[in-house]
């Protein structure tokens, strides 16, 4: 074949380019679309994941503590007076009880959110790196294979949480929901879960994207030296507004999950409509949005973290992978 080539591919110029001694094609393979392998994608997630809830684990608290409604009518309480209860009953330990079951759940279910995202980004993207509706279809599908994970330890996490909690820790609430409630107690809130943070994925990531448009258009020429700047700005506005417009949902998820716990009311159906309901009766339509402050104040600051982290662990890698392959390159 090589001896039939056509006049036009036997111009000097073409021909005066040598070949790399060391080029190797299949090396593309082992890469991702971004230019990194897809366990560096896991890693850099799961740390994200654990550096961002563990950093912003007392806000939900709170958030959690205003959300649960206990089985009579109940008076609205302020992120001002839930805090200063927990601090005045229990002290600032109050605050981080169930932390470890955020850290054992947050790792694992952001590993499985990243690389599920990045799987899904380059099968749905068909090669545009600007295509806003392959990010949020590639977040829907993430959100659904993390929660899976998530979920339970976020249960355990949430009963954890509650003033009063009859739970010791972590393994306790575990083996005492699996005895009590069986293990279907731990996914009682999955699909409220999936459906809140699907439209929260979705708003996310769009409006993640066109604020950090916006942001490199303001001063491109430094652009590269404020990466991480653009990506927690855009990353806590986005955050902010996804957290807003799903709290009614948040709020449900809260009480399917701590049914039965201290005072909590125990919901025979476990339908959406049946915890919707019964909030407004008990609370007004008000109920639906309690805890939106804390809401908000912990996922734009932890979208903020999240981003940075794992944009920074990417950098990390791609450092790494360019050291190495300029190791490869002189030793051949």
């Amino acid at each position: 074949m090589a001896t039939d080539a056509t006049p036009k591919f036997q111009n000097p110029d073409l021909l005066s380019v040598p070949q790399p001694p060391d080029f190797h094609p299949q090396i593309s393979v082992s890469t991702s679309h971004d230019g990194l392998h897809f366990w560096q994608f896991m890693v850099a997630g799961s740390i994200a994941g654990l550096v961002e809830h563990l950093a912003m684990f007392p806000v939900d608290t709170i958030k959690t503590r205003m959300q649960a409604l206990g089985s009579c009518p109940v008076k609205s309480a302020g992120l001002r007076q839930a805090l200063e209860s927990i601090l005045r009953t229990e002290g600032p330990a109050g605050l981080y009880r169930g932390i470890g079951a955020m850290a054992l759940g947050a790792g694992p279910a952001h590993a499985v959110y990243f690389s599920v995202y990045e799987v899904c980004k380059k099968a749905f993207s068909g090669g545009n790196p600007n295509n806003s509706a392959a990010h949020a279809l590639s977040g829907v599908f993430a959100t659904v294979a993390s929660d899976a994970v998530f979920t339970p330890m976020d249960v355990v996490k949430q009963r954890l949480q509650l003033r009063g909690s009859p739970y010791e820790g972590v393994l306790d609430c575990v083996m005492r929901v699996v005895r009590e409630e069986g293990i279907g107690a731990f996914y009682a809130s999955y699909k409220t879960t999936v459906l809140m943070n699907a439209p929260f994925t979705a708003v996310h990531f769009a409006t993640y994207e066109a604020a950090k448009r916006a942001l490199m258009e303001i001063s491109p020429e430094s652009a590269n030296d404020e990466r991480l700047v653009v990506h927690a700005t855009a990353g806590a506005a986005a955050g902010a507004l996804a957290a807003a417009v799903t709290t009614p949902l948040d709020v449900v998820k809260t009480q399917l999950q701590c049914q039965g716990v201290c005072g909590c009311d125990r919901y025979i159906s476990g339908s959406i409509n049946d915890v919707f309901r019964t909030i407004v009766e008990k609370d007004g339509y008000r109920g639906l949005i309690r805890g939106w402050l804390p809401r908000m104040l912990f996922h734009a600051p932890a979208a903020a973290i999240c981003w940075s982290t794992y944009e920074a662990g990417k950098s990390f890698f791609h450092e790494l992978n360019s050291r190495g392959k300029n190791e490869v390159n002189e030793v051949t």
